[in-house]
């Protein structure tokens, strides 16, 4: 299982073994905190299965979440070579199994095998990329842009379907994209009296592709 996580690969059998040996292996429930923002950072963790959202919460306790981890991504990595406290929250919202690998561990093998050390920078970039997405649209993009923006992320991820499933709740896409839930479901039922899309639950059918995609560029939508 450890071999398979993309940080970890193209490691020696013999680096995976020392890994290994290293970490602890823990389950989550539903709800449950992984990480809390401040806490002195002694390590960072692996996804196994489940899902967790990165948060930030404002003094007034109104929620954004930067990040909704998959099975197989790392998080908490920020303060693995500085030291430090975690920039944020992590908490799940589905039954998760978490592998966490203790810093002072981590760091004599990567001081061993600076290979692992370039998988940690290949993903923290990636992790670069997504939250300069996140800014861009949550501070130049109104809430029916940011939407469209996801759909389109969504659909894009899936290969340019024209249906897609929402994978989380309506209340944590609206903290997603920075917004309340009742704003949220406006949008998406003018969306849908106009023809743009179709919404059956969870899943969300494409209809009109290209006014999406002038909704995501900026153009002004009524809600």
């Amino acid at each position: 299982m450890v071999s398979g996580i993309p940080l970890f690969r193209g490691l020696q059998h013999e680096q995976i073994e020392l890994i290994v040996t290293s970490m602890a292996d823990q389950m989550f429930d539903r709800g449950q905190t992984v990480l809390s923002e401040g806490e002195t950072a002694t390590g960072f963790f692996v996804l196994v299965s489940g899902r967790v959202k990165i948060f930030k919460l404002s003094p007034d306790g109104k929620e954004q979440i930067l990040h909704l981890v998959c099975a197989g991504e790392s998080f908490g990595e920020v303060p693995m070579f500085a030291g430090g406290h975690f920039p944020a929250n992590a908490e799940t919202i589905e039954k998760s199994r978490v592998f966490f690998f203790p810093r002072a561990a981590f760091l004599d093998l990567i001081q061993k095998d600076p290979s692992l050390a370039m998988n940690m920078l290949a993903e923290l970039s990636r992790r670069l990329r997504q939250l300069t997405r996140l800014v861009e649209e949550l501070s130049l993009k109104e809430v029916p842009g940011r939407l469209a923006a996801h759909i389109l992320y969504l659909s894009n991820a899936g290969g340019g379907a024209d249906e897609i499933e929402l994978d989380i709740t309506k209340g944590q896409l609206a903290s997603l994209l920075g917004t309340i839930p009742e704003t949220l479901s406006r949008i998406l039922g003018k969306m849908s009296s106009q023809g743009i899309i179709a919404v059956q639950g969870r899943k969300v059918r494409l209809l009109d592709r290209k006014a999406i995609e002038d909704l995501s560029a900026g153009e002004k939508f009524v809600i």
